[in-house]
């Protein structure tokens, strides 16, 4: 219900996403949507980019035609790098283990790692993350808790992590800075 009322504002910024990454994918390059939600961000990263794309997420909420793959563990049933690239879009906060998951994404991964995420930079921001956590937790009864870490704090995760920052800019700033993140695996 949720994502149909907001889906073409999803929609949207699905689109302005796929012009940010322009430089960073191209055309006909077979993408992982990890934690796709409705699908719409990875139909329309599809179709931008004329890609292959699966998306995979721990319960199907798809609204959209994308092919689809259940996981509900901690470890992805795919192959080592099976995958041009990897798109995470503002999931991380969701998940109560952000390294594992992208160690996972490292591995299936030949090339890149794309990932959106929310930033909580000022106080301002930081009551809309939240919120953000509070009502997507209760809304879509999410097992572990919204956590949001700071730019820095990501950037060094990526460092533990083995996985090169390649390009880092800020995306959107109110009320909540939103950061692109480009990863060399």
């Amino acid at each position: 219900m949720y994502y149909r009322l907001f889906r073409k504002l999803y929609e949207r910024e699905a689109i302005r996403m796929c012009r940010k990454c322009r430089d960073f994918i191209r055309d006909g390059q077979r993408i992982l949507d990890l934690g796709c939600g409705a699908g719409i961000v990875g139909k329309t990263f599809q179709e931008f980019f004329r890609a292959e794309l699966l998306g995979v997420d721990i319960v199907d909420r798809r609204v959209v035609d994308i092919p689809f793959k259940l996981s509900g563990s901690s470890s992805l049933p795919l192959k080592d790098n099976s995958f041009d690239l990897v798109l995470i879009s503002y999931v991380l906060h969701h998940t109560g283990k952000p390294k594992v998951l992208l160690g996972e994404a490292k591995r299936v991964s030949r090339d890149k790692i794309i990932v959106f995420e929310d930033i909580p930079d000022r106080w301002i921001s930081g009551i809309f993350c939240r919120f953000h956590g509070f009502s997507f937790d209760k809304l879509f009864r999410n097992p572990t808790k919204t956590t949001f870490y700071s730019e820095r704090e990501w950037k060094e995760v990526f460092k533990q992590l083995g996985l090169n920052l390649l390009f880092s800019q800020r995306v959107n700033n109110f009320p909540v800075k939103k950061e692109l993140f480009v990863l060399g695996v």
